[in-house]
């Protein structure tokens, strides 16, 4: 199973971005989602993710700036992202928390003036 996650691009610090991602409908309605990232000569960090019942999470440096949302309908994850710093150039990627075997390609984020 692959996850594409969309909607990365080139963006000035203080910017803002909604990346998506969809996702089959039978993992999606079973599981918590999540956003993870990966900047440049660093390990993969976590981001936010979204439990099938509500809840949400965020990591601290994204606390504030970011929202993570999931429509149901359209089995679709969402994380917006606003007050974007240089920090924050990622590509992200979508997956189940805790994180599982779904390959797929990340969205790239770059922050920069």
């Amino acid at each position: 199973v692959q996850l594409q996650a969309s909607g990365g691009g080139l963006v000035q610090p203080g910017g803002s971005l909604r990346l998506s991602c969809v996702v089959p409908e039978k993992i999606f309605s079973r599981n918590t989602m999540a956003w993870f990232r990966v900047a440049p000569g660093k390990q993969r960090e976590l981001v936010a993710y979204s439990a099938t019942g509500g809840s949400t999470w965020y990591a601290t440096p994204v606390k504030g700036r970011a929202s993570i949302s999931r429509d149901n309908v359209k089995h679709t994850l969402y994380l917006q992202m606003d007050s974007l710093e240089p920090v924050d150039t990622a590509v992200y990627y979508c997956n189940t928390f805790p994180m599982s075997n779904l390959g797929g390609q990340g969205t790239l984020v770059t922050v920069s003036s």
